[in-house]
């Protein structure tokens, strides 16, 4: 669980502090989730070989781009709602669904599968946070989950599209 910001003000969002902390904590798996997937697609960027080089290539950089970008927002409305964000590799080992990358890089099509199911875990995870932002009246998290969600939910179809036959 993240750790309250004690250096500041009372915080008066119209959120308590139970349900805050509960929202950051949920939040801080969304984030060690996504941090997670991005590091172990910019591997597979990397490290990928085959006939589909360049289509998956490209593929990946255009997906961990996007889940690079989508760190910074989630640890902000961490912050915003009072808390730390986790940060370190430890951190987002131990709060993270998502497995870390293969220490030898898979084949290609096994990173398209692995891929695939990172992508909807981190769905699964996005979605389980919806319940605490609701009861809490806590829009913006809700809205940046609706987000999350629908990125996580369209690259796995793209991904799962790629080992059809």
């Amino acid at each position: 669980m993240p750790s309250a910001d004690t250096s500041a003000m009372a915080i008066q969002i119209g959120i308590g502090d139970k349900d805050r902390a509960a929202i950051a904590a949920a939040l801080s798996r969304l984030l060690a989730d996504t941090y997670t997937l991005y590091l172990t697609t910019h591997n597979f960027h990397w490290n990928v070989t085959g006939p589909m080089f360049n289509t998956l290539h490209a593929m990946f950089m255009t997906q961990y781009t996007e889940l690079w970008n989508a760190v910074d927002p989630i640890a902000e409305r961490i912050r915003s709602l009072g808390h730390k964000a986790p940060g370190s590799y430890a951190q987002f080992g131990a709060l993270a669904s998502v497995p870390d990358a293969p220490a030898m890089p898979p084949k290609a099509l096994e990173m398209v599968r692995l891929l695939v199911t990172g992508h909807e875990a981190v769905a699964r995870t996005a979605r389980s946070v919806f319940p605490l932002a609701d009861k809490a009246g806590d829009e913006p998290t809700a809205d940046l989950l609706t987000q999350r969600i629908a990125v996580h939910e369209q690259a796995a179809w793209m991904l799962r599209s790629l080992l059809e036959e």
